[in-house]
Formats: C-alpha cells, sequence, structure tokens
C-alpha cells in the first residue's frame, strides 16, 4: 500500500508543476494483470487528497474487483452515437473539458471512436483534455504501440488493427509498467479473473501460451525501461562532449517497405531520445504525371504514419540521389543514416556502386553512422 501511495504522491507532484494536464500511463503486458484496476485506485487515493477525479471512460470487462472499484466515483455522461443502426457509447470529450476535472480516467487509449465522434482515436481525445490543463491517467498493452506491430505480428501471429503513435507514449510524464510473471498471469486467466468461463481454454490455447507472454513481457519493460532513460536524459545535465542524436530515414514508395523502415527508425529514435526525419527523393521517373496512383497513396499513408510517430517529413525532388542525401544529412547535422536493403527499384538505385560510393564520398568527412535496415 506504501508503493502505491507514494505512485500517487509522484503523480501529485506533476500535477502541481505545470499548466499544461500531466499524463500517466499504465502500460502492461496483455489483457488482465491490473491496469484498470490500478486506475481506478489511483483515483481513489487521489480523491482523498481533496481531488476532483472523475471517470471519463472505463472498461472493466465484467471483472468483479475491478467493477468494486467504480463506487463511490463520479463518471462523466458518455455520449449516444447512432451508426449503423445501432446506439453506440463514446466518451464525451467536450463534456470533460466542460466540467474540467482536476484529473480524469480515460481507459483503453488505443480505441478507436465510432464514426461521428469528434477524433477519429481515443488518444487524439486525450491529447486534447490535456491541452486545456485536465490531468489525465490512461491505459494500454504493449501490443498497441505502434513501432511494435510487427514484433507482435512475429510473436502472436495475430496483426493489432488498433494502435497508438510512439509519441503518444513519448508525451507521458510518467509510464507505469504493471507487471506479472507468465504463470501468475496464467493462473488468473484459469480462475477466470480475465475472461468467463467458455473463454478461457480458447485464450489458453491462442494468444496466453507461456512462450507469448514472455515475449510480450520482455517488450513492456523494455519499453519502460527506455523511457526512464529518456526522462533521466530530459531532466539532467547533458554529459558534457555528448552529440546529439539525430537520425534520418530514406523511403521510397514503397508501402510495406516504407512502414517497416519508419517503425525500426521510430524505435530507434525512441531508444535514444533523439529527434528524427524521414527522406523522399522524387526522381524524375517518380513526378506526379508518372507515378501511379496507389504509390501515391502508399506514400501518403507513410508520411501519415511518420508524422503521427513523431518524424519531421522531407520531401524533395532531385535525380541525383547521392547528392540529395547528402546535403540533408550536412544540412540537419544527422548522426545516423538508415536506409533499407536493396530489395526495390530506389534501393537498388541506391547500392549501385557509382552511386553508393558518391554517398560516402560526399559525407566521409562527417560524424555519420550509415545503418542498414531489412526490409
Amino acid at each position: 500500500m506504501a508503493e502505491k501511495d507514494e505512485t500517487v504522491q509522484r503523480f501529485l507532484d506533476l500535477v502541481k508543476s505545470s499548466k499544461r494536464g500531466k499524463f500517466k500511463i499504465y502500460i502492461g503486458m496483455s489483457a488482465g494483470v491490473g491496469k484498470t484496476y490500478r486506475m481506478l485506485q489511483d483515483a481513489h487515493a487521489l480523491k482523498r487528497n481533496d481531488f476532483d477525479v472523475k471517470i471519463g471512460f472505463v472498461e472493466t470487462h465484467g471483472r468483479p474487483e475491478t467493477h468494486q472499484l467504480l463506487y463511490g466515483l463520479e463518471s462523466i455522461p458518455t455520449r449516444t452515437i447512432f451508426y449503423k443502426g445501432k446506439e453506440m457509447q463514446e466518451m464525451d470529450v467536450q463534456a470533460i473539458i466542460n466540467e474540467h476535472p482536476d484529473v480524469v480516467l480515460v481507459d483503453e487509449l488505443a480505441h478507436t471512436n465510432v464514426p461521428g465522434s469528434k477524433n477519429e482515436k481515443r488518444w487524439q481525445d486525450v491529447v486534447e483534455i490535456l491541452d486545456v490543463g485536465i490531468n489525465v491517467i490512461s491505459a494500454v498493452n504493449i501490443q498497441h504501440l505502434e513501432s511494435l506491430n510487427q514484433h507482435v505480428v512475429h510473436i502472436t501471429g495475430i496483426e493489432v488493427s488498433e494502435r497508438i503513435p510512439d509519441s503518444v507514449l513519448a508525451m507521458a510524464d510518467e509510464v507505469v509498467n504493471i507487471d506479472l510473471t507468465a504463470d501468475e498471469l496464467i493462473e488468473r486467466l484459469r480462475r477466470g479473473k480475465i475472461y468467463t468461463k467458455d473463454k478461457i481454454q480458447q485464450a489458453l490455447n491462442n494468444f496466453f501460451t507461456t512462450t507469448n507472454i514472455l515475449q510480450l513481457r520482455e517488450l513492456a519493460l523494455k519499453e519502460v525501461a527506455s523511457q526512464v532513460v529518456r526522462k533521466v536524459e530530459k531532466e539532467t545535465n547533458p554529459v558534457q562532449g555528448y552529440k546529439t542524436q539525430r537520425i534520418m530515414a530514406c523511403i521510397s514508395a514503397n508501402e510495406n517497405t516504407s512502414k517497416g523502415i519508419i517503425r525500426k527508425v521510430a524505435r530507434l529514435a525512441n531508444y535514444y531520445n533523439a529527434k528524427w526525419y524521414v527522406l523522399y527523393i522524387q526522381t524524375g521517373r517518380e513526378n506526379s504525371n508518372r507515378i501511379p496512383l496507389d504509390k501515391q497513396r502508399h506514400l501518403i499513408k507513410s508520411f501519415k504514419l511518420a508524422t503521427e510517430m513523431g518524424a519531421e517529413i522531407i520531401r524533395i525532388q532531385d535525380d541525383d540521389i547521392a547528392t540529395a542525401i547528402a546535403k540533408q544529412t550536412i544540412d540537419r547535422q544527422i548522426t545516423t543514416l538508415c536506409i533499407g536493403k536493396p530489395q526495390f527499384s530506389f534501393f537498388s538505385l541506391l547500392f549501385n556502386t557509382n552511386v553508393f560510393k558518391n554517398l560516402m564520398k560526399k559525407i566521409s568527412e562527417k560524424d555519420v553512422d550509415i545503418v542498414i535496415l531489412s526490409t
């Protein structure tokens, strides 16, 4: 109990230090570890400290122990939206802003709102709430982090459709990992504390295997450790002589290749707490009159993904690829240049012996690392 009170006190200290709302995220390796339960415990502790705490949206999934913690807490009424002939309930962002509590609880951070809602995603609702000075406590599972999408597919065989950009997690003032061992989580599942009895065996056979849980647990622990490193670097004086990391990713018009590169570079940038860029060089044969419409759509999607994950987009026209990359590398003081393996036309052209040699020659005098990424 003392440890919980300490985490609440840290959040109280954060709340008092800024006009913009403070943001606390509980993160876990999967459903059932206790993120919502801890959020509600926080709410009661804050209420005991005379804070005006409201529930914006909490999903208990019918778990009795979690549901019990709703008592004594006031909820802001949800908004009814009619969609495809059905009544759907969504968090009412404007009602939260109008009531302006000290702290609001917003569960299921990766949730996609029903069409007709104010914002497409719940994390966008949270940003809007924070911007008006309301403090937010939220929760999300590690598999919903955008840059880990392919890792999660590899581990579980499931592609998670609802995801949050890494920049949302980086925005948090405090990230707390709710951790259980694989045996503890599986025991909770067997005892019916996560899903109803009719779903337990299916869950054990599919997602809730020991191997899956261990690997997802590792991802969650690593992510929170990285958050701590970034916080330390941000709040302490930089080491003398330390060079600020600036990373640039080169992408092509190929959607799958580009998204893979963007996610990997986002992870790298988050790890180093680095400013990062995505560079697209439009050659003469890729101008708007020649590039197919599907490729143009792929590019727009890639730019949107990169922007949401915190990158700055650089889009230039140049047939001299080596010179264009070198110029951007030098002008923006890039420390790490990331390019994909030569499986597609752009990268095949880049790895042409003369082009690559020319690039190396132009940046050889600069302290730049070149990373070749699998695509």
